[in-house]
């Protein structure tokens, strides 16, 4: 008789239990953020349709569903932990870059920055007059949902609306002892002590017209004191059909043009315009443009000589430092190897700021302690300029070397130099010969990259000298301008006219020639690695 045995089964109620209570948590959290995740996603579709921005609404449900799909299925594991990493590629590299490349190729900028129809709705707005003999009415400022509006007095009743509604009978208001509204169902009133006293509310409220209807042939209320307002209507007549604006006052017709402008037969145009694509030009006016031909091509020398200086200075400061400090007879190495890399503890942009000071000529501390007073424009004449930039980026990036050459020099194998001394070399034979080389491979990679940032090395330039002194004219760029400063000035982020359109075909030929400077130098590094 045989024994038929059998483990013995876990206690009922608890083992199952345990395991069904981890898995239900399991599945409430992942629950809970994938109803986030929806959420997030129906918002931004819901922003895309009302924007009428197709591919980001598709982007958007194709993402959504994919994770969905992903996290409420048992297969597809790996993309479980590779999604996430591949959504923030593709919204914060791809879509940027694409999007760069996509408005390169557009005049996009000041002037036209919309479609069509905003830029002649905005030209209408530019042209609108106060209708002559209109009447004023009693005008209050008031606010909805922190929209600004106006309410008037028209007649026996009281209208009010903001810029997005047109002005509509209001029941129930009341009126002041100067018959302006005082209280507007559904409005908060805006003391006029306020309008007064603030000069950003005075400014919107000038700036604020309100559709008299829903035709917007009936023209706008507007106002310049904030207690009455008028009618005022535009003399452009728009033809949607013949794409035209006609100036009813002169009888001008401003046609629509394929360059994205209203232009008239003798050449005047309007100040509303709209972007459409441009193909090359940009990338064409970058170099033929004779107001900006010369300032960029400066610019771009004073880069390529900034990146390559800066590497070969701190590189070879660096260094210098790192051969000196891992002799081990000097004394006190750790103590002195911790002064020389204070400046790296610095942020940068402090450190540009604090060299800022002490570089100015009126009372900057170089001056008066080194040059006895002496009042030299060290951020005012060109080529000071450019050597206070290389040495205070010297000063920043001289340690950043001295820790990487340290290490790499401890790298190196001692029978290699006991070898190197036993066959007779001296000491520059064995720098020359043996060490340089074998640092060369570990450090040429970080010199690349060094290379790419100093190139886009943004933050020096802008807190040292803010890409001065300008070169003059009509551009706006200056001496010490690197192309990241100069793409910057360009995009009127600082204010002023905006070319986003030149401005992006910028970025893209910085990104080709930083790759490509990038992909050579990382070659002539494999050959160094299979020479040595």
């Amino acid at each position: 008789m045989s024994a038929q045995l059998s483990a013995p089964s876990p206690p009922r109620g608890t083992s199952h239990a345990r395991s069904w209570s981890g898995r239900g948590a399991g599945f409430l959290v992942k629950l809970v953020l994938m109803a986030l995740v929806n959420a997030l996603g129906i918002a931004v579709v819901l922003a895309a349709w009302a924007a009428e921005s197709w591919l980001i609404l598709g982007a958007t449900v194709v993402l959504t569903v994919a994770a969905d799909v992903i996290y409420f299925t048992k297969r597809a594991l790996p993309l479980k932990y590779l999604f996430p990493g591949l959504t923030f590629l593709l919204v914060f590299q791809i879509f940027v870059f694409g999007y760069t490349g996509y408005i390169a190729f557009t005049n996009y900028g000041t002037g036209h920055a919309g479609s069509m129809q905003q830029a002649v709705d905005a030209a209408l707005i530019q042209d609108e007059r106060r209708v002559e003999g209109a009447e004023s009415y009693p005008l209050a400022v008031v606010e909805r949902s922190g929209e600004l509006g106006f309410a008037i007095v028209d007649g026996d009743e009281v209208r009010a609306g903001t810029a997005e509604s047109p002005l509509e009978t209001v029941a129930g208001a009341t009126l002041a002892e100067n018959g302006a509204p005082a209280t507007v169902p559904g409005y908060e009133v805006v003391p006029r002590a306020d309008v007064l006293s603030d000069p950003d509310l005075q400014e919107q409220v000038i700036s604020l017209r309100v559709p008299v209807s829903d035709d917007a042939e009936d023209g706008s209320i507007r106002t310049r004191e904030g207690s009455t307002g008028s009618t005022y209507t535009s003399s452009l007549q728009w033809d949607e059909a013949a794409r035209t604006l006609t100036d009813t006052s002169t009888g001008t017709v401003y046609e629509a043009t394929d360059d994205g402008r209203f232009r008239s037969a003798d050449g005047t145009e309007l100040a509303a315009g709209w972007y459409v694509g441009v193909g090359f030009d940009n990338f064409v006016r970058a170099v033929t443009d004779g107001e900006l031909r010369g300032p960029l091509a400066q610019v771009t020398l004073w880069t390529f000589a900034f990146a390559i200086l800066s590497v070969a200075t701190a590189f070879g400061l660096g260094l210098l430092f790192a051969l000196i400090y891992n002799d081990p007879r000097i004394r006190g190495r750790a103590v002195l190897r911790t002064l020389f890399i204070l400046p790296y503890a610095f942020p940068a942009f402090m450190s540009a700021l604090l060299w800022r000071g002490m570089l100015n000529s009126e009372f900057g501390i170089i001056n008066d302690l080194f040059f006895f007073g002496a009042d030299i424009g060290w951020l005012s004449d060109p080529f000071l300029a450019k050597i206070a930039i290389l040495w205070v980026n010297l000063w920043l990036s001289y340690p950043y070397w001295f820790l990487v050459c340290t290490g790499a020099l401890q790298a190196i194998p001692s029978d290699t130099l006991e070898a190197a001394t036993i066959d007779g070399a001296g000491r520059w034979r064995r720098f020359s010969s043996v060490i340089l080389p074998q640092l060369l491979v570990s450090t040429a990679p970080l010199a690349i990259a060094s290379f790419a940032f100093n190139f886009n090395n943004f933050t020096l330039i802008f807190m040292l000298t803010e890409g001065g002194p300008a070169f003059g004219g009509s551009t706006n760029l200056g001496h010490t301008d690197i192309l990241i400063s100069a793409i910057y000035r360009i995009s009127g982020v600082q204010g002023g006219s905006a070319d986003y359109g030149l401005a992006s075909a910028l970025s893209i030929i910085v990104f080709i020639v930083v790759g490509i400077v990038s992909a050579v130098s990382l070659r002539q590094t494999r050959k160094l690695e299979e020479m040595n």
